[in-house]
């Protein structure tokens, strides 16, 4: 795991693979939980027995679901333990190439693609590439903006 102490570590390692994560299995209860938390119930997601016979031959997981895995998995990879407040603040872009069906294992292929140098401290641009075990296409790609304050 790669972690990082100062600002200046954060900068100089602008471009860099930071890693890979363990494989998570994505669970139907963890789904089930994730459709009560949002109020997401669509049957694609939560009623096993339909979505057998729906496109997908099986539940899938909600794309915001494997979102939201991101600040999990990347805790495996790298570590800010930089002075100063970390703050979530935003994405730049997120997208959903293949669904990832209930019972697949999914890991993420993290980037520091940015940082940029703000009078607060340094923004940080972090690429995700969440992987399906067995499947060409990833279950989502997205790019996460963090405020390190000084």
């Amino acid at each position: 795991m790669r972690v990082f102490t100062t600002l200046d570590e954060v900068s100089a390692a602008r471009g860099e693979e930071l890693g890979t994560s363990d494989w998570l299995t994505v669970e139907q209860d963890r789904v089930d939980q994730f459709a009560e938390a949002t109020g997401d119930h669509q049957w694609i997601h939560v009623d096993v027995e339909r979505a057998k016979e729906g496109p997908f031959g099986g539940t899938i997981a909600h794309g915001y679901l494997t979102l939201s895995l991101v600040p999990f998995l990347g805790s495996q990879v790298f570590a800010l333990d930089t002075p100063g407040a970390k703050l979530n603040y935003g994405a730049n872009k997120v997208r959903f190439p293949h669904p990832v069906l209930v019972g697949k294992r999914i890991r993420a292929h993290v980037t520091l693609a940015d940082v940029a140098d703000l009078p607060a401290g340094k923004q940080l641009t972090l690429k995700y590439t969440i992987e399906i075990e067995g499947e060409p296409k990833p279950a989502c790609v997205a790019e996460t903006v963090v405020l390190l304050l000084a």
